[in-house]
């Protein structure tokens, strides 16, 4: 049913079981849209869990990231696709009927019921937060809705990202991984949008970017928070209205993909620090999951200590095959401020150094006194053994492995900036392929 004006839509919203607004900023000749966010806000008032989706043009962007903050489920900007007004009006329903099947604070699900609903393999514990956490999973799986995938660095963030594509309609079709992190702001349009030949120096031939790559699919966008500002405009685009240009060509492009993205990052304060832009925060968290840190479910570590044992071992045919009451104790007292990834490395040096039956409290003391210890004063190599060139390389090398290919962490352990780190990447032949 349609209305012409927010009296009509009101008495419509009242009269009606309404289960969705499709809603317009401008109703008269104002265009300023107050008059849909005043409309906005009378629904709301009346029938809060009510979705409505704002229609907007490119240019009052900031004025729908307003809506969103009042209580909008979506909003989408003119010129639309039907697709793409078809796929917010589903996920919109969809997250207001799981939104309606669950009481707040009610007791955590049954791991067992969580496993025979969902595909959960990799995510490992029976933590109660935890298990709300999968039950939210499993529920938005299906759903085309943006996540947001939060918390601190080695607590699964990929994990879930990988869950949600497994339990989503999506699942026959790609899943991407960006790290956005590892992509400078000079390759950003070549590495996500694709290039054709000749577009630039070096582009011998014709190049898929990663929304291509996606289409159909999942693109997880990691490490969201180390995008620079030009580079979130230009993702700000394809987002909003799943179209772009491939670089060096005019031709406009069409793209079916869900967005998943993640980072260790405050964004909401790397918004008020003018790091981060609103509008595109709004587009990427419709839904956002927040993952426990590893000292926060503590009842979890045995659990992960006896998985991460079994792969290693079966990875590496040899090592002990349990550990003692001791050692869970000993794992029980850490704080693992790496959190999982961290668990998991402590658990393989051990499969690769003990030399017994079980791994003991002992053994995981003497390891992590190793992993504590300062390397030695004045430990550099022998002069005339190796060039500053190559010692320059190599501490690049160990410092980008360390930190898993983020270019902003490795910058700033080194003292450089990100421009002068991508520089001598690119000279010593480690940058990323445009």
């Amino acid at each position: 049913m349609c209305a012409s004006n927010p009296d009509e839509a009101l008495a419509v919203v009242n009269r009606e079981n309404v289960a969705l607004v499709l809603q317009d900023m401008n109703f008269s000749m104002e265009t300023s849209g107050q008059e849909g966010l005043e409309l906005l806000r009378r629904i709301k008032s009346r029938r809060r869990d009510l979705p409505v989706i704002l229609v907007t043009a490119w240019g009052s962007i900031a004025l729908a990231v307003d809506g969103v903050k009042a209580g909008a489920a979506d909003f989408i900007t003119k010129p639309w696709s039907n697709t793409q007004v078809i796929q917010s009006v589903e996920t919109a329903l969809s997250l207001a009927a799981g939104a309606g099947d669950r009481r707040e604070r009610q007791p955590p699900p049954r791991r067992a019921d969580l496993d025979s609903k969902y595909d959960l393999e990799g995510l490992i514990g029976e933590d109660p937060e935890l298990l709300r956490l999968l039950d939210l999973i499993g529920r938005i799986g299906p759903t085309d809705a943006s996540v947001l995938i939060t918390g601190e660095s080695g607590t699964g963030k990929e994990l879930i990202a990988e869950a949600l594509h497994r339990n989503s309609r999506r699942r026959s079709n790609p899943f991407v991984k960006v790290n956005l992190g590892g992509i400078s702001s000079t390759l950003f349009e070549s590495e996500m949008f694709g290039h054709v030949r000749g577009a630039f120096t070096n582009a011998a031939a014709d190049r898929a970017g990663r929304f291509a790559v996606a289409h159909g699919g999942t693109i997880f966008l990691d490490e969201i928070g180390d995008l620079d500002l030009s580079s979130q405009v230009k993702l700000l685009r394809i987002l909003q209205d799943r179209t772009y240009e491939v670089l060096g060509s005019s031709v406009t492009q069409s793209v079916d993909v869900r967005v998943i993205s993640a980072t260790n990052r405050d964004l909401g304060q790397a918004v008020t620090e003018g790091g981060f832009r609103e509008d595109l925060l709004y587009r990427l968290n419709l839904i956002s999951v927040k993952l426990p840190p590893l000292r926060d479910r503590p009842g979890d570590i045995p659990l992960l200590a006896r998985r991460f044992l079994e792969q290693c071992v079966a990875e590496y045919g040899r090592g002990p095959s349990s550990l003692t009451d001791e050692a869970f104790s000993w794992l029980a007292g850490k704080r693992w401020p790496g959190n999982i990834r961290q668990l998991k490395q402590t658990i393989e040096r051990a499969v690769l150094v003990v030399d017994g039956e079980s791994i003991d409290g002992l053994d995981l003391e003497a390891l992590g006194r190793l992993e504590t210890e300062e390397p030695a004063k004045g430990a550099l190599p022998k002069p005339g053994s190796i060039t500053l060139d190559q010692l320059e390389r190599a501490m690049i090398v160990n410092c980008m492995k360390h930190y898993e290919g983020k270019v902003s962490r490795a910058a700033a352990a080194l003292g450089l900036s990100r421009a002068a780190l991508y520089r001598r990447l690119e000279k010593f032949g480690l940058a990323q392929d445009g």
